[in-house]
């Protein structure tokens, strides 16, 4: 059984990530309008956004299959430096989690890191929630408290919100984002850490990151 879900995971996120074709620049709009929305949350959200060392907008994740609950979304990581925010860099979110419940319905959802220690990993090119870090829904009907979450999910929908099981959730780079944004192959360390400029189509999204944060 395990096998079939593995198979029908990397069916299904390879045909969502082909009908996804690469559309970064709408991508980048919708991230900005999420980060709005967001933006007008509860002081506590916003004393965690000062927080984070990294933030990710994953604008649409959607639901693949219901039976064994894949869902897959494209987004943008950018983490802190001394100057500002850095260069977005490109992931995808995926989850073969059996809990997924999104209700029918794509989920915008912000992800806060907290623990800079964690950076490393989250650039070395997949990051998986559970083993790599702890983490909790910030808001929504599975929202709850946890003292030791490294790592903070928000999630918002047109309708009544719903998550879906964090555990072996992971972020990885979406290389070819990557590429249709900066016009090469690049890694995400090289982005956000190789002092990579910002492309004119991503100055507004890290704008905002630094509207919504702050600083």
């Amino acid at each position: 059984m395990r096998t079939i879900h593995i198979t029908l995971f990397v069916a299904l996120t390879g045909a969502l990530g082909a009908a996804a074709a690469d559309n970064t620049t709408e991508r980048l709009q919708r991230s900005i309008s999420v980060l709005d929305m967001h933006g007008v949350k509860s002081e506590k959200w916003s004393g965690q956004f000062a927080a984070a060392d990294c933030v990710a907008v994953i604008p649409g994740f959607k639901k693949g299959a219901a039976v064994i609950g894949i869902g897959y979304g494209r987004g943008f990581l950018s983490c802190r430096q001394a100057g500002g925010w850095s260069a977005p860099a490109a992931v995808s979110l995926e989850t073969s989690s059996l809990g997924v419940q999104v209700g029918g319905e794509a989920i915008d959802i912000v992800v806060l890191f907290l623990d800079g220690g964690l950076r490393g990993k989250l650039l070395s090119g997949r990051f998986t929630i559970g083993s790599d870090a702890s983490a909790a829904w910030g808001n929504g009907k599975s929202a709850h408290e946890d003292s030791n979450a490294k790592v903070l999910f928000f999630g918002h929908t047109k309708g009544v919100f719903a998550g879906f099981g964090l555990d072996g959730a992971s972020l990885s780079a979406d290389d070819s984002s990557n590429k249709a944004l900066y016009g090469k192959s690049v890694t995400n360390r090289d982005v956000i850490e190789g002092g990579t400029d910002i492309p004119s189509s991503a100055q507004p999204f890290v704008a905002k990151l630094s509207s919504v944060s702050g600083h």
